[in-house]
């Protein structure tokens, strides 16, 4: 490159005459200079007579020197300021038998070679790399000139003259396309004739070609000048910083000589000193790890002895701190190379062991007599395999537990089973093989009896199952606990150690022999107790020291242990390697909580199997309300009572009692049902007398409970029968039905109290009793259909009134079997009530039509008579004679079974239909009240029936408004 001659330093001189200077005008020869950022902005420092004398860069930058001459001889053949250089400068001006001749060397100029320029060559070419560093740094100039524009189009335009070809990245001539291409081979064929031409086409396309050369010298030539200032404005810089730095290097090497002239009078003993040390700890290392060596090879000897012993923790510790102290303190030694492994071996033999261990001491802990006292079989054989078995992540261990209490439960009704068969007399085991035939051949009691046992024999049983597994719970509580300690433990470490590290802020870090200085000091570090101010003493001798203490002086066994105790007593050591993390030990004991809960649907479910292996001959359907009631309290007891010991509710027994409770609801209500059809069916529909029994079961309800009463003694039984059922102050004429419907009702309800679990059933099935009763005695009383079925020769007014007397006695009970059946569901089902406001409502319009046909009954009659009414005399009149004859049969027929109130409001609503017929046959007869002959028979019939109606009991203050029977005056 033509910039790499552009400046060159001039040796300096005191003459002045050395430099030729050409006069151009300042102003159009330079223009104002674009520093690039100064890389030494300050003068240097220090004695000036160290700097060489040269002008600065920063003060100096407007001031002409030698430094700013840029003129040598390339660039006086390149003027980058001709359009187009003329190629070959000397041939094409002086000719082409222009030869160089000698020129004489000038007396006033020194002889120059390339030694002189060595010095520059060296300053350049890093000064050079730093200008092409900056190209990319400095920012464009902002405004160019338009002369500048103008040659910045010229010389564009003359690059375009190029080729293209020459301006690809991949040009190469070697390419044969790319030869052919520049070269082409037509220009140098040599066939005759045409020699002087391709001789002609050869030196045109050498000129061409020179002419493409001329082109891109000369773009690179102007391009070099545009930037020439600020390259050697940067290389000025560079000169001088590297000038600094070599100044800054001698001072660095006289400051490490006078460093290496201390360490050779100040530190050398220091450091022979602390290799004496360091070799003295080295010794005392080695033979303590001799000793760990022997402590090692006694591990399988006592391995093999605690595993005599069952230590099967204490043997898993052993293991694992041989295997940290091997991997740790011993690893690389030959005669333990399969040591490892060989404990590896023996750990895995430690677990089968182990489980094998917990197998056999479930099954002895769950098959031991079920009369034995002890909760616990053997509690710290139990905490070392549950603590074995934690320290070697074996998490399924409880799965051995359950599958093993699942066995026993089965056992245990087998053996219940066995041992009450072999008691009962009447069951030939050799004919009958089977134990569930056998079981079906017993009676309620004795059957009974077995399940009572079986119960019993299964509460005991899961009493223990709670003990063990509380005891395991209690151990993986333990661990946690202990994980929990030593996280707090270390949270304390780290922040003491902080604070430590705050204060030994300087550390040397001088080195010997490859190892850092501290560590000769960390053995001065240990406590007091394994420190030894004498040089000739061992801080760990065989006489002082057993082996496993010496041991602990590697960093395998360096374990916190603490003691806790379970709750049955068993005081263990909890060591720090048990690796399990608080979400395994919550998700163990969690398992292990639900395995108590399975020990209970365990002992549900094969009670639900021996219930139904029991029920498949319909034998609990066949039983009677007293035994289901045993039944179901046994049941009961044993539900609440696994509930109380496991903690949550098993719904497979409950489920069966509830079953089974379903279909004795379907049978009691079915056999109910039906003796109150064949009850009703043989209603005569007569008042019976009320036994004594009756009437106190209508007095305990009345006492405000419902309840079945105890029979009375003999004595008691003695007392006569009463005419009306006294309820609450109030007589009741009854049939037989009914009383024995009350006595029904009240059995439903005391259903209720004994079985909860069927209450809503009993609701809907009590509310279907009603209404069939309600139905039922409609049918036949005001269907008549008793005619046909009980063989009644007609429906008398006294069946109606004692019918409606009947349907008011079971409407009185419905409010207290409503608030008894509320009391006893729940919140939400406290729709179910609904059924009682029907019931209520059918039974209410059933007695309204009741009242209405012996309202109709009297009005047909009236209807009858007064159509043939005429008014004459004889007064009485034979019509109203009659009339007040049937209103006193009808006063008769119920006045003794309906209430007073009742039987005047009847009358009265018989009186106004009275009236409204005698008002229709009077106006027939064109009677009118004036006071005529007429009228005044009218008056006295009138006066007779009022009379007579007046003096039938209960119905003398009856205001019976006889003046509505006449027309009323317009």
């Amino acid at each position: 490159m033509a910039s790499s001659h552009s400046s060159s330093p001039v040796p300096q001189s005191n003459s002045s005459d050395a430099f030729f200077k050409k006069e151009v005008d300042a102003t159009k020869r330079f223009r104002p200079v674009q520093s690039l950022p100064d890389v030494c902005p300050k003068e240097p420092t220090g004695n000036p007579n160290n700097l060489r004398d040269s002008p600065s860069l920063v003060v100096d930058q407007q001031r002409w020197t030698i430094y700013h001459s840029k003129v040598n001889l390339p660039a006086a053949l390149n003027d980058p300021r001709l359009a187009k250089r003329e190629s070959d400068f000397f041939t094409k001006t002086w000719g082409v038998d222009f030869v160089d001749t000698e020129v004489t060397p000038s007396f006033y100029l020194p002889q120059i070679t390339k030694e002189h320029f060595a010095l520059y060559q060296q300053e350049i070419t890093p000064r050079e790399k730093v200008h092409e560093r900056c190209k990319n740094i400095c920012t464009p100039k902002d405004t160019f000139d338009r002369t500048l524009l103008h040659t910045h189009d010229k010389s564009r335009t003359d690059l375009e003259q190029v080729p293209k070809i020459f301006m690809k990245p991949d040009f190469a001539l070697e390419d044969p396309l790319t030869f052919n291409a520049v070269l082409p081979w037509s220009h140098f064929s040599t066939a005759g004739g045409k020699g002087n031409r391709d001789a002609a086409s050869s030196k045109l396309l050498q000129e061409k070609l020179s002419h493409y050369l001329d082109i891109v010298e000369v773009n690179i030539a102007h391009q070099i000048s545009l930037r020439s200032e600020a390259f050697f404005h940067a290389m000025t810089s560079q000169h001088e910083l590297q000038d600094y730095l070599r100044k800054t290097s001698q001072a660095v090497k006289l400051l490490r000589e006078k460093i290496s002239k201390i360490d050779k009078v100040v530190c050398e003993g220091s450091l022979r000193v602390l290799r004496l040390s360091l070799t003295r700890n080295n010794c005392i290392k080695a033979y303590n790890k001799l000793k760990l060596m022997a402590t090692v090879h006694q591990t399988q000897p006592t391995v093999q002895l605690l595993l005599s012993t069952s230590e099967y923790v204490g043997a898993l510790d052993l293991i694992a701190t041989t295997q940290e102290v091997l991997q740790q303190e011993l690893q690389g030694i030959h005669s333990f190379r399969h040591l490892g492994s060989q404990l590896c071996e023996l750990e895995k033999l430690i677990d089968k062991m182990m489980i094998a261990e917990f197998s056999t001491y479930a099954r002895n802990d769950l098959n031991r007599p079920l009369e034995d006292d002890c909760q616990i079989l053997e509690e710290e054989r139990l905490v070392s395999l549950v603590f074995g078995l934690l320290k070697q992540r074996k998490l399924n261990f409880y799965e051995i537990y359950g599958d093993e209490m699942i066995n026993t439960a089965k056992n245990i009704i087998k053996q219940c089973v066995v041992n009450t068969v072999s008691q009962i007399e009447e069951i030939d085991t050799e004919v009958v093989v089977k134990l569930a035939d056998q079981m079906r051949m017993m009676n309620f009691p004795q059957w009974f009896d077995l399940l009572k046992n079986i119960f019993s024999k299964f509460t005991i049983f899961l009493k223990r199952v709670k003990a063990t597994l509380n005891t395991i719970r209690s151990v993986v509580f333990l661990v946690l606990d202990k994980n929990q300690k030593t996280r707090d433990l270390e949270d304390t470490l780290q922040k003491s150690s902080a604070k430590e590290s705050v204060v030994d802020s300087e550390v040397a870090y001088l080195t010997h022999e490859g190892m850092f200085i501290s560590d000769a000091f960390g053995e001065g570090e240990l406590p007091a107790s394994q420190r030894n101010t004498s040089p000739n003493s061992e801080p760990c001798s065989s006489d002082s020291v057993s082996e496993p203490e010496c041991a602990t002086d590697s960093s395998s066994s360096k374990e916190h242990t603490s003691s806790s105790v379970t709750p049955g007593g068993v005081e263990m050591m909890i060591g720090d390697d048990m690796k399990l993390t608080d979400l395994e030990l919550v998700r163990l004991a969690n398992n292990i909580q639900e395995l108590l809960y399975n020990a209970s649907d365990v002992c549900h479910d094969r009670s639900v199997k021996f219930l139904m292996a029991r029920a498949k001959d319909g034998f609990l359907e066949k039983l009677n309300s007293n035994e289901f009631l045993t039944l179901s309290r046994l049941m009961e007891g044993f539900i609440l009572d696994t509930e109380q010991i496991c903690g949550r509710k098993s719904m497979s027994l409950r489920g069966a009692l509830q079953s089974q409770a379903n279909k004795f609801v379907n049978r009691f209500h079915e056999e109910r049902k039906t003796k109150l059809s064949l009850l009703l069916d043989n209603e005569r529909w007569k008042q019976a007398e009320v036994p004594a029994e009756f009437q106190d079961l209508v007095d305990s309800v009345s006492d405000g409970r419902i309840s079945l009463p105890e029979k009375k003694t003999t004595a008691t039984e003695e007392r006569k029968p009463a005419e009306f059922l006294i309820v609450e102050g109030q007589k009741y004429a009854t049939v037989g039905t009914v009383l024995l419907l009350i006595r029904i009702i009240l059995e439903y309800c005391q259903c209720v109290d004994n079985i909860p679990s069927i209450t809503t059933d009993m609701l809907t099935r009590l509310s279907d009793l009603l209404k069939y009763f309600n139905s039922r005695s409609c049918q036949l009383v005001l269907g008549a259909g008793a005619l046909q079925v009980v063989g009644l020769k007609t429906i008398t007014t006294k069946n109606l009134a004692l019918s409606s007397r009947c349907l008011q006695l079971i409407v009185h009970y419905i409010p207290i079997i409503r608030a008894h059946f509320e009391a006893r569901l729940q919140p939400k089902q406290f729709s179910m009530l609904r059924h009682f406001d029907h019931i209520t409502k059918d039974y209410h319009d059933h007695i309204a039509e009741i009242s209405a046909k012996l309202v109709a009954i009297m009005d047909s009659l009236f209807d009858k008579l007064l159509s043939k009414y005429e008014v004459k005399a004889p007064v009485p009149s034979a019509c109203f004679r009659n009339i007040c004859k049937q209103m006193a049969k009808m006063h008769e027929a119920i006045y003794d079974l309906l209430p007073e109130e009742q039987t005047q409001m009847l009358f009265l609503r018989i009186n106004a239909s009275y009236k409204l017929h005698l008002k229709r046959q009077l106006a027939h007869l064109n009677v009118v009240n004036d006071g005529g002959p007429l009228n005044g028979l009218v008056t006295s019939d009138v006066a007779f029936y009022t009379g007579n109606l007046q003096a039938l009991k209960g119905l003398n203050d009856l205001d019976l408004n006889m003046a509505e029977i006449w027309e009323q005056k317009r």
